[in-house]
């Protein structure tokens, strides 16, 4: 049965997504059908199709009381609109429906598992948000919230554990049905942990341990972790509010960083043997993976960051984009990042250069463009240092651009986006530490229209950000500072149909 709550948003959603031109949307990029959206939820296989919920506020631009929003893809490139799922209208979860995941059932519904969030307010005037997790049954459009929510509520953490900050539930199966489920908390000094949960069924759940704590070392408050197996080694992603600094591998505030390790499921026991970012760029944050039916290990995360949230465009009705879907690996020690194959189905006009010397700045015939694969292999013209630094200006008019640079004697690259189309000023700069192969660095661009990710060195490394200078920008460039390169240069535009003459 539908509330009125529920219906209301589903109609809002339906009469003004139609006033929003495609064309001034991201092409390829999730985003919501009108308002702001936030976290990716629910990122799941249902009946051989891919669905994505995320956190949606349909009224505003702004982040407002938690819906779920609703699409599906069969490719992770087109997606398709569904109704929003659910929305903030029990007395479980009055003050939103906050982040959380989905599974397919043995009996054909699927299961949604999120936080419920209700306010109230104490004596002395402050107001307090309680977190509590809850699910929904469903046949992947409607869904009926579980007449027994919450499931779990802060009685069930364990002796410190924070009933204000619990939440970010993400479930899976064992292969003998038991559920398990991991949630973000706070321990007694503040600090994130994440604890795991059981249950037999889905619905009756107990405390199982803790898997790891910050430990006030990596952030404090602990959101959205994610927890898998993934080349032989134990995975379990976070984003840790309030990050301390740490040279250029951890930039300050929210970040999102993947703990490797080893996994006892007997004992419920993860180790931790290495920390490293995700993602090296302004926007990214609350990353969420499922397995495909072909076996990988896709992962999506929202395409913003708390930080810079606020800095919007004026006349846009939706904010707020997904990233492209990456397929993950360890290679190395290391987690790996790459754009999912399915995008090469879309690729169009090839353009290609080989062993092309760069001095000074130079333009290249049929390299420009918004919806691009643009790939640039960097190679000094001998042993010694021939050049200082190598620019790629993108989205660029005369006026805005859009800046990479590869600094040679400190082997770090640089996101800039000053010039990007921002009405005011905010982080703009990023930069981190490459790993070149005998001087070589290998970037793969993917551009959108409001966005790009750099992938380094075949998914080393990775670095999301949102722009939002004008379609109009087409303009690519190449720049060696103070020397000579050799550049490999191969550009495929991107096709979705009525798109395809930008």
């Amino acid at each position: 049965m539908t509330s009125e709550i529920l219906q209301r948003a589903r109609d809002f959603e339906a009469q003004y997504a139609a006033f929003i031109p495609e064309a001034e949307r991201p092409a390829f990029h999730v985003t919501g059908a009108v308002g702001w959206i936030n976290d990716p939820n629910g990122f799941s296989c249902y009946k051989g199709e891919y669905h994505l919920f995320y956190q949606y506020h349909p009224y505003t631009t702004n982040w407002g009381p938690m819906h779920w929003g609703h699409v599906k893809t069969k490719d992770f490139i087109r997606w398709e609109r569904l109704p929003v799922a659910i929305a903030p209208d029990t007395e479980a979860d009055r003050d939103g429906c906050f982040s959380g995941s989905a599974i397919e059932l043995a009996d054909g519904r699927q299961m949604l598992v999120y936080t419920g969030v209700y306010k109230t307010r104490r004596t002395d005037g402050w107001m307090e948000e309680f977190q509590q997790q809850c699910v929904a049954f469903g046949d992947g459009v409607n869904y009926e919230k579980y007449p027994g929510n919450p499931v779990l509520d802060g009685s069930d953490l364990p002796a410190g554990g924070s009933v204000l900050d619990f939440r970010d539930p993400k479930v899976w199966q064992e292969p003998d049905g038991t559920f398990l489920m991991v949630a973000g908390n706070r321990t007694p000094d503040g600090s994130g942990a994440i604890r795991l949960f059981e249950s037999p069924d889905g619905t009756h759940w107990s405390y199982a341990g803790t898997l790891d704590s910050s430990r006030n070392e990596y952030g404090r408050m602990w959101e959205c972790p994610d927890f898998f197996p993934l080349d032989g080694q134990q995975v379990l992603l976070v984003s840790p509010q309030e990050m301390t600094a740490v040279g250029l591998e951890f930039h300050a505030g929210f970040g999102s960083i993947a703990l490797l390790g080893s996994y006892d499921p007997a004992a419920r026991r993860f180790e931790r043997e290495r920390v490293q970012s995700i993602d090296y760029g302004t926007d990214f944050y609350a990353p969420q993976t499922l397995q495909s039916c072909d076996g990988r290990r896709i992962m999506i995360a929202w395409m913003q960051n708390w930080a810079t949230a606020g800095c919007q465009p004026q006349s846009p009705r939706w904010f707020g984009q997904m990233t492209l879907p990456r397929e993950l690996s360890i290679r190395n020690g290391r987690l790996i990042q790459n754009p999912v194959r399915e995008l090469e189905h879309y690729r169009g006009r090839r353009v290609c250069y080989k062993d092309l010397l760069v001095t000074g700045e130079t333009n290249l015939s049929g390299v420009s463009g918004r919806l691009l694969d643009l790939t640039v292999t960097i190679r000094p013209v001998d042993a010694r240092s021939s050049y200082q630094a190598f620019k790629i200006r993108l989205a660029k008019d005369g006026q805005r651009e859009t800046l990479i640079r590869y600094k040679v004697s400190s082997s770090t690259l640089r996101l800039d986006r000053t010039h990007s189309g921002f009405p005011y000023d905010i982080v703009n700069l990023r930069d981190f530490p490459v790993r070149p192969q005998n001087g070589t660095v290998k970037l793969r661009i993917i551009l959108d229209r409001y966005s790009l990710e750099v992938f380094v060195n075949d998914g080393e490394q990775a670095a999301s950000m949102t722009i939002y200078t004008p379609i109009s920008a087409q303009n690519i460039s190449f720049e060696a500072v103070e020397g000579a390169v050799y550049i490999d240069v191969e550009q495929y535009t991107l096709n979705f149909g009525q798109e395809d003459a930008e």
